[in-house]
C-alpha cells in the first residue's frame, strides 16, 4: 500500500482521516484498480452522495455496497469501517466478481510477540528432522477448520516435485469452513491467538465440551505455528480460501522475497494485498514455474468452502527428505494423529472385525508426485500399521487405565502390558530405530539384557488428542520398579508402555513439540491418581447401584518420598464406576496378574557356575553368564549331552548340548526369558566346533533316532584312506635304494571314503561352505641338521585322473628320504578336520652316489717356482657332483706348452687322487712378473677326462753369479771410480730375486762396496775414486773379488783393474784482446756505461801441471757463460778461445754477476759490472696509486723526474723547474693542482689531482716541462655510494599467498650520486617490511653487495594478515643510510592452509564432577578465516589435564579423547565432541584441541574450566580413619573411637559439595549384624548418641570414646553411624558408617588393633595391585579392539580399491603401497603435463580479496570448436575482472587508473532458474530441433564458486545458443520465429554467428582461427580425476595399513609387558599379600568368638536401663 493510502493518526481540521477504496463491479468492468474516496466526517448518506458523483451513477439505480467478505453496508456497518478499508460496488449481493479485486491489509505482529515470547518459544529439535512437525502444524489448522463439519473431514497434503508442472511445491488442502478476508488477515498477524481475536471475530472463543481422550480438534491455537511452518518448509506461501456462504475466493501471498524488497525500499514490511476473485479464475497466474496452480484453482468450482496452503521455494534438503524418507515421515504423522484417525481406542490390527460406523470421519491423505516415469505415491494415514501407537495397542495383552487430577485439569492415562512369549519380548521396537540383522549364524531373538523397554520412557503424551513428540514421562512413583521386596521379576517393569491424554489446561510450546510443565505438575504431591475400572468402555449404573456403593473412593496422593496417604472425597455423580483401592496396590496386583497369566518363560536347572564369554562382541555383555546343565521348556526337559537339532538356521545344526547359558548373576535354578544353548556339532570329525544359538532355535519336533541316523550317515561320507597307483610301472618299495638322478613316478592318488567312493571335497553338500580337498606331495630329506623339504607339490583334482603327480627327477642328493602324500583342506591347508587326521601315505627310500664320470682339481699354490716340486690333488665325481672312489690303474698325463713337466708318483686316499712331486722348468719372465701357463691334466677313461689348471711360474732358487763387463783387466782412469754390474741366476738362467741376496766387491787398497739384489736379482757396484800416484805416466794394476755373502755354495768371481793417468783441466784465465795486460781477476767489480757492451773477451785452460790445454770442440762445448744460453754460444769462437760480448744492464741500480765455467763450474772465473746513467731524454711521471673515485683526490704520490733512454733518473732537474710545469686531463679540477720541489731526490711532487664529472673509466693525464711531455692513465671509478636501484623484480602487481614465497629474486644495484654502478662491498643492503606486521623470511635479511655492487634477495615466505604492504630496501655505509627503492605487494590469505582451531561451547554451563561436558564444536579455520572440510576425524583429539594452561602445547599426561560422529542435522564442516565425561574430582582443568596434519599438530587455545562438585549425596571423612578397636578399660586411649576427624557433605565422587548447607550429624552405635536386640556400647557420659552441628557442609569431631566399663559383647563388631540431617536437601543424605571392634581386655584389644591395622594396609595394597592389573587388562582389550578396528577398515578400503580395479592383494606391505602410489602419481603427473589448451590472458588480480578472477580463467571448455567460437563471441569480456563487491571493483579500477574493466556481482541481477530452449514449451517440444542446440553457457566447466560463475556467464552469454552448423542454425531460428517466439543469438561450431536480430555473414560474424584468439582453457582429462580419486583412496589405505601395523606392534609390546618379569613379580607379590590378608581375617574371625555378653549388670552404673531397639529390616 502506498504511503498516501495508509492509515494515519494525523488529524485534518479536527477530524480523523478515513479513506476507503471502492471497486466498481456492477457490470463487466475490466478496471483492476479501485478508486479512493475521502470519507472523513461523512456519514453513510453523505458517502452515498459522494459515491454517486464519483461513479456517475443514476439517481434511481439499484446497487449493493458490500465489504470484501460480502457484508452489506448500512449506517452501522459503515461507521465501523477503518481507514484503508475496501468495499465493492455490486448490482446484487450474490453477484459473482467479473474481475478480481484487491484489498490492502496490515498484519503487524500482535503485542503477544513480546509478552509471551519467552514462555512459548523454548524450542529444541532434539537431533531429529523437524519437517514432519512443520507439516503437522498445517494439519492442525485443517483439523480445527473441519471441526464442525458433519460429513467426511478431508485433509490432503500434495507434494508436487514434478519439474514438468513447475517449481516444487507443497500444498495442504482441506474442506473446512474456510476464511473470510478478515480471518485471512488475522491469520497473517503473528501471535494473534484465538484468545486475542475478540475485536476481530464475530464471536469470542468458546472452549469445547470435554470428550474422551480430548479429541476436540481444538489444536489451532497460538497464531504462530502456521507461519513458522510455511517459512520453515519454503520461502513463499499462497493462502487460498473460500468461506461458507460467500461466492468469492480470497488469496493472500506472503514471501521472503517480498519482505526483503519492502525492507530495501523502506516500505512497511507487514503490509500486503488480499485478492478477491471468483472460483476457478486463474488469470492472475502468469509465471511459468507456477503453472501447476491452474489445476489447483480449477478444482475450486463446486466447493462450498475450502482452504489451500500453497508453499513454494521448498528447500532442496526438504525435497530430498520428503522423497527418500516417505515412509518414515508419514509414519510420524500417523503417530501424531493416531487417535484422530482411529478413534479413542486406537488401531488394533489384530482385531478381526472393525466397525467403521464408530470410526472418526477424518481422512488425511499424502500424495507425492515426481517426474515421470516415477509413479505417484499415495498414502492414507489410516493405512499406516507400523506407527508406535498401533504397535503398542496391537501387542498389548492387558491394559491399566487411570485418571490424574491436578490444578483443575484431568489427565487420562493408559498402561499396556506386552508379555514375554517363550523366546522373545513382545514390547514393540521403534521401526525408525530398528536395524535388521542378516547374520545367519548369530541370529538370536532373545533380549539377553532383560530390558524390553530399555531406557525409553513409559508414557507418550497427547495434547487435545495430538501427540507432543518431544515430551515423554519416564514413570510415576506408583508404577516404578521397587528397590526391594518386588512381587514380580524386575524385568516385568520394562514390559509395559503407556500414554497420557491432556486437554489445553496443560501448556505446550508454540510449535507443539514440548509440554511446558506436564511432568512437573503430575509429579506434584497434590496430584490425585485414580484407577478407572471396567476397561475403556464403562457402563452406566442406575441410581440404586450408585447409592449402594460406599460413599468414599480411595485415592493415592504421591508425596516427596513416594508414600501413599489416604484422603476422603465426596463421590460426584458419574456414569463411570471407580474402584476404591490404592492405585499402587492395584497396579502391583495388575502387573502380577499379567506376569502370571501372559508371560511364558524357560526354567533353567542345575546351576554349574558363572563364566565370561569372549565370543560376545559387546564387551559389557561378556559377563556374567550363568551356566546350567538342563532346562525345562514348554513341558519338556533338555539335558547336557542330549542330541538336538536346530530350526530356522542356515544350515540346520545337529549336535549335542554342551551347556545352557543365561545372562545375569544367578546361583540357583531360575525362570528366565529366553537364554542360549551351546551345541557341539556332530559328527565332530566333520565339524569339530561348537555353536551357540538361542534356545528358541531348538527343534522340539526332532527325535533322537532321526538325529543319530543323520549323524551316522554323515560319518560314512568322511575321507578314509588314500589309494596310490604307479601308472607307468616301476613302483618303489619301502626302503628302496636308488642311484642319484633316478626318476620317481608318475603317481596317481585317489581319496576314498568307507563306502569306497572317490572324493574331491568334504561331504557338506549344500548345507554349508564347500571345502575342497587337495593332495599335497612332499619329499623330505633326513639329515643330521634336521629334516629338509626337497619337493612340495599340490595336486588338484581332475574328473579323469583324480590326483596326478608327474615324474620327480630332482632326487640327486644323497641320503634318506620319505615321500609323504597328505590330504588337506584346500581353503586352510589343514590336515586334521574335526579332530581326525585326514588320510595320508608314506614311502621311505635312500639315494646313493653314481659311478665316476669327472674330476675336479684341488687347491694348488697359485705361484710356482722353476725347479721347485709341488702336488696336484684331484677329486673324483659322479654325474651329480657327488664324490666317488677313483677307479683302479689311473695314469695321469700332464701337458703344458713351453715348460718341461715331470712327476714322481700318484696315490689314492678315499675319493682323493693326488699327483706327487711335479716339477716345471723353462724360461720365464723377470723376477717382478710371473708368466701364466695352462697346465692340462688328463685322466684317461673318464667321461670328462681333462681339466686345465692355470699356474704362474717365477724364477727358482739362486744358482750362479754373473759380473759385467766381462773384460779382464778392466781399465779405469786415475781419479775416477770403477763400475761393475752383477746378476744372480737360477738353474735355468733366469734372474732370480730372493731375500738376503747381497753381493760384495773388494778392490785392492779400497774399502769394500756391496749392493742388495734381494728385490731385483741384479745390481751395480761403484767403488771409491781411484787416486793413485802415477809415476812417469805408467799405469798400475789392482785385484778385484765378487761374492754373495749369504750363498756360500755359489762360486766367487775374480777380476783385474788397470789404472791410467788423468788429463783433465784444472784452472782458467780471462783476458781482453784489446789489452793483453788486462786480465780479469776472479770476483772483480767493473763500472760501465748503462746499456753499453763489453767486447773481445778471451779465455785459456790449463791442466794440473800448468800447461795450457789445447782447445778442442769437445772442450769448447763444455764452456758455459751465464749471460748467454748454451744454444746462443758460437762453438767456432769458443774453440778460438773467444767469449761472447757482455751486454751491460740498462738500469743503473742493477749490478749484475757474470761467470765463465768449464764442466759444470768445476773450473770457473766470475766478475760484476755496475752500470752508470746516460743523458736525459724524457720526462717521467710515477703514480703510487692509479685509481681514484669520482669526487675524491687521487691517493698516493705523483713524482715527476727526467730520465735517460733507459728510464734511469738523471737527477738533472733544478728547483726552478716547477714554474715551467703544467698538467691537462678530461674533467680535471685544476684549481687543486700543486707542484712541489723535492730536494733530496731532485724531483717534483704533484698534488690535488681529482675529477668532478663524467663516467667511470680510464682518463689520460698529460704533464709538460719545457720540451718534455709525458702522459699517464688514471682509472676513475664510481663515486661514494649514494643510492640503491632495483634492477630486477617479480612481475607486477605482486600478489603472494600468506606463508608462501616469491620465486623471482629482487636484484638491487648500488650507485653513486651520478648514477654510476658502485661495487663498494662495504655497503650492506637490508630488506624490511612496512607495516611491521608483515613477517618476511629470507636467507639473509641484510647482506653486503658483491663485486659488481649488486645484492640479490629471494623471499622464502611472507606471513601476515591479508592486505597491502611494502618491501623496502635500505643501505648503510659507515653507519650512514643510503636510500633505496620500495616494492608494493598484496598478501592474500591461503584458503587451503589450516591455521587455527575455533572452539564453540556453552561457557556458561556448570560442570559437575562425573557429569557430561557440553558439546564442543571445533572448526578448522583457514588462513582466510573460512571453515575447512575433508579432514580425517581420527586426526582430531580433545586433550584434558588437571591444572591451569601451560604454554601452547599440552603436557604428556593429558588424556586424549576422540571426536564424536555428527548427528544427521548437524554441520559436516566441524568436529563434535559430545558426551565427554567430566573428571570426578573438582578443581581447575585445562582443555585443548588438536588436529594432526601430515605429522604436524595444530593446537587450539587452551581453555580453563572449573569442575565443581555434583549433587550432595552423603557425608564422609576427609581421610578414611582406621578401623577402631576399643575395650571398656579405664585408659581413654583404649576407649577412643574417633579422634580429630572432619566430616564433610560430599557428592558421589567424594568431593565436598555442601558448602552452603547447614544441619546436624547424629552419631549412634548399631550392631554390625543389624540385630537391635544385642547389647550396644555407650558413649562417655552414658550417652547412646551425640549430635554435632553441621556448618557450611562440614563438622569437626575432636574425640568420641565409649564410657568406662561400657556394656557390649566381647569380640563383637559394631558400627559407628554418623547420620546427617540437612533440611535444605530434599533427598536424605547417606550416612557414614565406621565399623569397630569391642573387647573386654586391653591386651586382646591391642592385638586385634594391630591385626586391623595390618588388614587395612594389606587391603589397600591388594586393591592397588588389582587396579594395576585391571588397567593392563583393559588396555589390552582396548588395543585388541583398536587392532581389529583397523583391520576392518583396511579390508573395507581394500574392497573399495578392488571395486575400482586397483587390485590390492591380501598380504601387502607399506613399500608395495608406496610403489603403487608412486606409479599412480607418476601416471597422474604425465596426464597433468600433457599439453592442453590454456587461456593465455595473464590474470594479476585473482586471489585478491573479493575477487573471482578474469572471465577467461573462470571456466574450461572441453570441445576446441566450442571454445573458439564462444571465446570469440565474448572476446571483449574475456579479460574483464569479476569481483563479488563493488568496493573491490572500484579498488581495481583506481589501482589501474581505469584501464582494467571490472564487473561487480552485487550489482548484477539474473533471473533465477534455467529456462528451457525456445523449441520447448510447457515441457513439450514444439518441433524436432536440427543441429543439437544447447545453451552455450551449459558447455562451460566452472573452476570455482559455481553459483557466482553461473551468474557471471548468465549475464555475459545470456541465452546464446550453440548449434553444429550454419544451415541447422538458420533452420532452427526460422522454426522458432514461426512459433511466434524470440530467438536469441546462435553460434555454430563452424565459427558462424546469427545475431538475435537474424543477421549473419561478413567478417564481423565469422570467427577467426584459434591461434589468433585468447580462448578458454581445456579441462584436465577425465582419467586424471579418476587417478586422483584412486590416489586419495590409496593414500587413505596406506594410512590405515600403517596404523594397523602400528596397532599390532603396540598390542604385542603390551602383551610382552604383561608377561614381563616385573609384572610376574607383582602378581606373585599380590598373591602373597592376599594370603596374608586371608590369614589375618581368619585370626580376626577366631578372635571375634564371643564367650559372654556384658550387660547392664556387668559394671554398668545403676539407673541406665537399655531400651530394646527397633528391629532393622534387611
Amino acid at each position: 500500500m502506498s504511503k498516501q493510502h495508509r492509515s494515519a493518526s494525523s488529524t485534518e481540521e479536527g477530524r480523523v482521516r478515513r479513506r476507503i477504496c471502492v471497486f466498481d463491479r456492477r457490470c463487466d468492468n475490466k478496471e483492476t484498480t479501485g478508486k479512493w474516496l475521502e470519507t472523513s466526517g461523512l456519514d453513510f448518506n453523505d458517502f452515498l452522495h459522494v459515491l454517486q458523483q464519483k461513479f456517475a451513477m443514476r439517481s434511481r439505480e439499484r446497487f449493493v455496497l458490500a465489504t470484501t467478505d460480502r457484508t452489506v453496508l448500512d449506517f452501522d456497518k459503515f461507521g465501523e469501517l477503518q481507514d484503508g478499508s475496501t468495499v465493492v460496488l455490486l448490482q446484487r449481493e450474490d453477484q459473482a466478481l467479473s474481475v478480481a479485486t484487491t484489498e490492502n491489509i496490515n498484519f503487524v505482529p500482535h503485542y503477544d510477540t513480546l509478552i509471551q515470547g519467552g514462555m512459548y518459544e523454548y524450542y529444541a529439535t532434539e537431533g531429529r528432522n523437524s519437517l514432519p512437525y512443520a507439516l503437522a502444524e498445517l494439519i492442525d489448522n485443517s483439523l480445527s477448520a473441519t471441526a464442525k463439519s458433519t460429513g467426511m473431514r478431508t485433509i490432503e497434503i500434495r507434494l508436487l516435485f514434478d519439474e514438468t508442472l513447475g517449481k516444487p511445491a507443497v500444498i495442504v488442502l482441506d474442506n473446512g469452513c474456510g476464511m473470510t478476508p478478515k480471518q485471512l488477515k488475522n491469520w497473517a498477524v503473528y501471535r494473534l491467538s484465538k484468545f486475542s481475536r475478540k475485536g476481530s471475530e464475530q464471536e469470542e472463543y468458546i472452549r469445547p465440551e470435554p470428550v474422551p481422550r480430548s479429541l476436540n480438534s481444538d489444536i489451532s491455537y497460538f497464531g504462530v505455528g502456521g507461519k513458522q511452518a510455511v517459512f520453515y518448509i519454503g520461502d513463499s506461501t499462497r493462502m487460498i480460501s473460500k468461506s461458507v456462504g460467500t461466492p468469492d475466493v480470497h488469496e493472500l501471498v506472503l514471501s521472503k522475497e517480498d519482505f526483503v524488497r519492502k525492507e530495501q525500499n523502506k516500505e512497511d514490511v507487514f503490509t500486503g494485498t488480499i485478492r478477491n476473485r471468483k472460483p476457478g479464475d486463474s488469470s492472475h497466474v502468469n509465471k511459468d514455474d507456477e503453472r501447476f496452480l491452474h489445476a489447483v484453482i480449477a478444482e475450486e468450482s463446486g466447493k462450498e468452502s475450502f482452504t489451500a496452503v500453497v508453499i513454494t521455494g521448498v528447500l532442496q534438503e526438504h525435497i530430498t527428505f520428503l522423497k527418500q524418507d516417505f515412509e518414515e515421515w508419514t509414519r510420524q504423522l500417523a503417530q501424531i494423529y493416531h487417535y484422530y484417525i482411529h478413534g479413542a481406542n486406537g488401531n488394533d490390527i489384530n482385531c478381526s472385525s472393525t466397525n467403521s460406523h464408530h470410526l472418526p470421519k477424518i481422512d488425511i491423505q499424502i500424495t507425492l508426485r515426481e517426474k515421470p516415469p516415477r509413479c505417484p505415491r499415495v498414502m492414507n494415514l489410516r493405512e499406516v500399521e507400523d506407527d508406535m501407537q498401533t504397535l503398542y495397542i496391537s501387542n498389548a495383552a492387558d491394559t491399566f487405565e487411570f485418571n490424574a487430577e491436578q490444578d483443575g485439569g484431568t489427565v487420562e492415562g493408559v498402561i499396556r502390558y506386552h508379555p514375554f512369549l517363550y523366546d522373545k519380548e513382545t514390547y514393540p521396537k521403534d521401526p525408525s530405530a530398528m536395524q535388521a540383522s542378516h547374520d545367519d549364524d548369530d541370529d538370536d531373538d532373545c533380549e539377553i539384557s532383560g530390558e524390553a523397554r530399555g531406557k525409553r520412557s513409559i508414557f507418550d503424551c497427547f495434547w487435545n488428542g495430538r501427540l507432543i513428540p518431544y515430551t515423554t514421562v519416564s514413570e510415576f512413583d506408583w508404577c516404578a520398579r521397587p528397590s526391594r521386596d518386588a512381587v514380580v521379576p524386575a524385568e516385568c517393569y520394562s514390559r509395559f508402555s503407556g500414554v497420557l491424554f491432556t486437554d489445553d489446561r496443560f501448556k505446550v510450546s508454540t510449535n507443539k513439540l514440548t509440554f511446558m510443565d506436564l511432568e512437573l505438575k503430575l509429579k506434584n504431591k497434590d496430584t490425585i491418581f485414580t484407577r478407572i475400572a471396567n476397561g475403556q468402555c464403562p457402563q452406566e449404573k442406575n441410581s440404586s447401584e450408585v447409592t449402594s456403593l460406599p460413599d468414599q473412593v480411595s485415592k493415592s496422593v504421591t508425596g516427596s518420598k513416594g508414600q501413599a496417604k489416604s484422603t476422603s472425597l465426596q463421590l460426584h455423580p458419574s456414569p463411570i464406576q471407580k474402584q476404591r483401592t490404592i492405585i499402587q496396590k492395584e497396579f502391583t496386583q495388575w502387573l502380577k496378574n499379567c506376569h502370571t497369566k501372559y508371560d511364558k518363560q524357560v526354567k533353567f536347572l542345575g546351576y554349574e557356575g558363572t563364566i565370561t564369554r569372549t565370543d560376545v562382541p559387546t564387551k559389557k555383555m561378556q559377563e556374567p553368564w550363568a551356566t546350567f546343565s538342563s532346562i525345562e521348556w514348554d513341558g519338556k526337559i533338555y539335558r547336557k549331552g542330549q542330541l538336538v537339532k536346530s530350526r530356522k538356521t542356515h544350515p540346520l545344526l545337529y549336535g549335542s548340548v554342551v551347556r545352557f547359558l543365561l545372562y545375569g548373576d544367578f546361583d540357583r535354578d531360575v525362570f528366565a526369558s529366553g537364554g542360549q544353548v551351546e551345541v557341539a556339532l556332530e559328527p565332530r570329525a566333520l565339524h569339530d566346533k561348537t555353536k551357540t544359538i538361542a534356545i528358541s532355535k531348538i527343534d522340539k519336533t526332532a527325535t533322537d533316532e532321526a538325529i543319530k541316523k543323520y549323524i551316522d550317515n554323515e560319518s560314512l561320507k568322511l575321507p578314509e584312506k588314500l589309494k596310490v597307483d604307479w601308472p607307468e610301472g616301476h613302483p618303489w618299495p619301502q626302503n628302496a635304494v636308488r642311484p642319484a638322478g633316478t626318476p620317481l613316478g608318475p603317481i596317481k592318488v585317489e581319496i576314498v571314503n568307507k563306502k569306497g567312493e572317490s572324493l574331491s571335497r568334504m561331504p557338506l553338500g549344500d548345507r554349508g561352505t564347500v571345502k575342497k580337498l587337495t593332495i599335497v606331495l612332499k619329499v623330505i630329506k633326513h639329515g643330521p641338521e634336521g629334516d629338509q623339504e626337497v619337493v612340495n607339490l599340490t595336486g588338484q583334482h581332475s574328473s579323469k585322473w583324480a590326483f596326478w603327480f608327474k615324474k620327480i627327477e630332482v632326487l640327486t642328493q644323497l641320503g634318506k628320504f620319505t615321500l609323504f602324500l597328505n590330504t588337506v583342506i584346500h581353503e586352510s591347508d589343514a590336515t586334521v578336520f574335526g579332530g581326525k587326521k585326514l588320510p595320508s601315505f608314506e614311502l621311505m627310500f635312500t639315494i646313493k652316489e653314481g659311478s665316476a664320470e669327472s674330476f675336479l682339481i684341488g687347491a694348488v699354490s697359485p705361484t710356482l717356482h722353476v725347479g721347485v716340486p709341488f702336488n696336484i690333488p684331484l677329486l673324483i665325481k659322479d654325474g651329480y657332483d657327488h664324490s666317488v672312489t677313483p677307479p683302479p690303474n689311473l695314469m695321469p698325463v700332464l701337458e703344458c706348452s713351453g715348460l718341461d713337466l715331470s712327476y714322481e708318483k700318484v696315490d689314492c686316499s678315499g675319493t682323493m687322487f693326488t699327483i706327487r712331486s711335479v716339477k716345471a722348468r723353462g724360461k720365464v719372465q723377470n723376477y717382478q712378473q710371473s708368466k701364466t701357463y695352462d697346465l692340462n691334466v688328463t685322466l684317461p677313461g673318464l667321461k670328462k677326462d681333462t681339466q686345465t689348471l692355470m699356474i704362474s711360474l717365477l724364477p727358482g732358487h739362486p744358482h750362479s753369479l754373473r759380473v759385467m763387463p766381462e773384460d779382464n783387466p778392466i781399465v779405469v782412469e786415475n781419479g775416477n771410480p770403477a763400475r761393475f754390474n752383477v746378476e744372480i741366476h737360477d738353474e735355468a738362467g733366469n734372474i732370480t730375486a730372493h731375500p738376503k741376496q747381497t753381493v760384495r766387491c773388494k778392490v785392492q787398497g779400497l774399502e769394500p762396496v756391496s749392493t742388495d739384489c734381494s728385490s731385483t736379482g741384479a745390481g751395480q757396484l761403484v767403488t771409491q775414486p781411484v787416486n793413485l800416484k802415477i809415476i812417469k805416466g805408467e799405469p798400475q794394476k789392482l785385484k778385484v773379488q765378487f761374492e754373495i755373502l749369504s750363498q756360500k755354495n755359489i762360486a766367487m768371481v775374480a777380476r783385474e783393474l788397470k789404472v791410467v793417468p788423468s788429463t783433465r783441466v784444472s784452472w782458467m784465465e780471462l783476458c781482453s784482446e784489446d789489452d793483453e795486460n788486462l786480465v780479469l781477476r776472479n770476483n772483480e767489480k767493473i763500472e760501465w756505461l748503462a746499456g753499453g757492451v763489453l767486447e773481445n773477451l778471451f779465455y785459456r785452460l790449463y791442466d794440473e801441471a800448468g800447461r795450457e790445454v789445447p782447445l778442442t770442440a769437445e772442450i769448447a762445448s763444455s764452456i758455459k757463460v751465464n749471460w748467454r744460453t748454451t744454444g746462443d754460444l758460437s762453438l767456432e769462437d769458443l774453440v778460438k778461445g773467444k767469449l761472447p760480448d757482455v751486454q751491460v744492464p740498462t738500469q743503473v741500480h742493477e749490478e749484475r754477476f757474470y761467470q765463465v765455467s768449464y764442466q759444470n763450474q768445476s773450473v770457473s772465473v766470475s766478475f760484476n759490472i755496475v752500470p752508470r746513467p746516460d743523458e736525459p731524454t724524457r720526462l717521467k711521471a710515477t703514480l703510487s696509486q692509479s685509481t681514484v673515485k669520482l669526487g675524491e683526490t687521487l691517493p698516493g704520490k705523483i713524482i715527476l723526474e727526467l730520465v735517460d733512454q733507459y728510464d734511469n733518473v738523471t737527477k738533472t732537474l733544478t728547483s726552478t723547474c716547477v714554474n715551467h710545469m703544467t698538467v691537462e686531463a678530461e674533467g680535471l679540477d685544476k684549481s687543486a693542482i700543486g707542484f712541489v720541489w723535492q730536494e733530496s731526490s731532485r724531483s717534483v711532487l704533484v698534488t690535488g689531482v681529482q675529477f668532478q664529472s663524467g663516467t667511470p673509466g680510464f682518463r689520460e693525464v698529460c704533464f709538460t716541462y719545457r720540451s718534455f711531455v709525458t702522459r699517464v692513465k688514471v682509472k676513475v671509478t664510481a663515486g661514494a655510494p649514494a643510492q640503491l636501484k632495483l634492477v630486477s623484480e617479480p612481475e607486477k602487481p605482486l600478489q603472494v599467498l600468506n606463508d608462501r614465497g616469491i620465486a623471482t629474486p629482487f636484484l638491487i644495484q648500488l650507485c653513486d650520486k651520478w648514477g654510476n654502478l658502485s661495487p663498494d662491498q662495504r655497503v650492506v643492503v637490508e630488506l624490511t617490511s612496512s607495516p611491521a606486521t608483515l613477517k618476511v623470511t629470507t636467507a639473509y635479511i641484510s647482506k653486503p653487495v658483491n663485486t659488481e655492487g649488486k645484492a640479490s634477495f629471494t623471499v622464502n615466505s611472507v606471513s601476515g594478515p591479508k592486505g597491502y604492504y611494502q618491501l623496502m630496501f635500505k643501505g648503510s655505509f659507515n653507519n650512514k643510510p643510503i636510500p633505496g627503492p620500495s616494492v608494493n605487494l598484496t598478501v592474500i590469505p591461503d584458503p587451503n592452509k589450516p591455521v587455527s582451531l575455533s572452539v564453540e561451547y556453552d561457557d556458561k554451563a556448570k560442570l559437575p564432577a562425573g557429569g557430561k561436558f557440553p558439546v564442543f564444536l571445533v572448526t578448522v579455520l583457514s588462513d582466510e578465516g573460512s571453515a575447512m572440510k575433508n579432514f580425517n576425524p581420527a586426526a582430531a583429539a580433545m586433550l584434558l589435564w588437571k591444572g591451569v594452561p601451560s604454554g601452547t602445547i599440552p603436557p604428556q599426561t593429558a588424556i586424549e579423547l576422540k571426536c564424536s560422529k555428527p548427528l544427521e542435522n548437524e554441520k559436516k564442516d566441524c568436529f563434535y565432541f559430545r558426551d565427554k565425561e567430566i573428571p570426578e574430582h573438582v578443581g581447575k582443568y585445562s582443555i585443548q584441541f588438536s588436529l594432526r596434519i601430515d605429522k604436524k599438530f595444530l593446537f587450539s587455545d587452551q581453555i580453563t574450566v572449573n569442575v565443581v562438585a555434583n549433587q550432595p549425596v552423603k557425608v564422609g571423612p576427609e581421610s578414611q580413619p582406621p578401623t577402631p578397636v576399643v575395650s571398656y578399660s579405664k585408659a581413654i586411649a583404649n576407649r577412643t573411637l574417633v579422634e580429630n576427624m572432619t566430616l564433610r557433605i560430599m557428592d558421589s565422587y567424594g568431593n565436598p559439595a555442601g558448602q552452603d548447607l547447614d544441619g546436624k550429624v547424629v552419631v549412634s552405635i548399631i550392631h554390625s549384624s543389624g540385630d537391635s536386640s544385642n547389647t550396644l556400647p555407650l558413649f562417655e557420659g552414658k550417652a547412646k548418641g551425640f549430635q554435632f552441628g553441621l556448618e557450611e557442609g562440614k563438622v569437626h569431631i575432636n574425640r568420641l570414646a565409649i564410657m568406662e566399663n561400657s556394656p557390649g559383647e566381647n569380640g563383637s563388631s559394631y558400627v559407628l553411624l554418623f547420620k546427617p540431617e540437612v533440611p535444605m536437601v530434599s533427598t536424605p543424605l547417606a550416612p557414614f558408617e565406621l565399623p569397630f571392634h569391642f573387647y573386654n581386655d586391653a591386651e586382646n584389644q591391642r592385638k586385634i588393633s594391630e591385626w586391623s591395622r595390618k588388614k587395612d594396609e594389606l587391603t589397600d595394597a591388594v586393591a592397588k595391585y588389582k587396579e594395576t592389573f585391571n588397567s593392563y587388562s583393559e588396555l589390552l582389550t582396548l588395543l585388541t579392539k583398536q587392532h581389529l578396528d583397523y583391520k576392518t577398515k583396511e579390508a573395507m578400503h581394500r574392497r573399495e580399491l578392488n571395486k575400482r580395479n586397483v587390485k590390492i592383494p591380501q598380504t601387502v606391505s607399506i613399500p608395495d603401497i608406496d610403489r603403487l602410489l608412486t606409479e599412480k602419481t607418476a601416471e597422474a603427473g604425465m596426464l597433468l603435463n600433457v599439453p592442453r589448451r590454456v587461456c593465455s590472458i595473464r590474470d594479476h588480480f585473482r586471489g585478491q580479496p573479493d575477487v573471482l578472477g578474469m572471465v577467461g580463467h573462470l571456466a574450461y571448455v572441453e570441445d576446441d570448436a566450442a571454445a573458439t567460437v564462444i571465446s570469440w563471441h565474448i572476446r571483449g569480456d574475456m579479460d574483464c575482472v569479476i569481483t563479488t563487491t563493488t568496493a573491490a571493483a572500484r579498488r581495481i579500477f583506481d589501482n589501474t587508473q581505469g584501464r582494467q574493466q571490472v564487473m561487480a556481482l552485487d550489482s548484477v541481477y539474473v533471473p533465477p532458474g534455467n529456462r528451457p530452449l525456445p523449441h520447448i514449451r510447457n515441457g513439450h517440444m514444439l518441433f524436432d530441433p536440427p543441429g543439437n542446440p544447447v545453451y552455450a553457457r551449459q558447455l562451460l566447466i566452472y573452476t570455482k564458486d559455481l553459483e557466482s560463475c553461473e551468474i557471471v556467464f548468465k549475464n555475459i552469454l545470456g541465452d546464446t545458443i550453440l548449434i553444429d552448423d550454419l544451415d541447422s542454425a538458420n533452420n532452427y531460428r526460422r522454426a522458432v520465429v514461426q512459433n511466434k517466439m524470440q530467438c536469441p543469438t546462435i553460434l555454430t561450431k563452424q565459427g558462424d554467428r546469427i545475431s538475435s536480430r537474424g543477421k549473419f555473414g561478413g567478417t564481423q560474424n565469422k570467427c577467426p582461427p584459434m591461434n589468433t584468439l585468447q580462448v578458454f582453457g581445456a579441462p584436465l582429462p577425465h582419467q586424471y580425476y579418476t587417478l586422483q580419486e584412486e590416489i586419495d583412496l590409496i593414500t587413505q589405505y596406506r594410512s590405515v595399513l600403517d596404523k594397523t601395523v602400528e596397532a599390532a606392534v603396540h598390542r604385542d609390546d603390551h602383551l610382552k609387558a604383561m608377561k614381563s618379569p616385573n609384572m610376574l613379580k607383582k602378581q606373585q607379590e599380590m598373591e602373597e599379600k592376599m594370603k596374608r590378608l586371608k590369614e589375618i581375617e581368619r585370626q580376626l574371625e577366631s578372635a571375634s568368638v564371643r564367650p559372654g555378653k556384658r550387660g547392664p549388670d556387668a559394671g554398668e552404673p545403676s539407673g541406665i536401663i537399655p531400651k530394646r531397639g527397633r528391629q532393622r529390616s534387611t
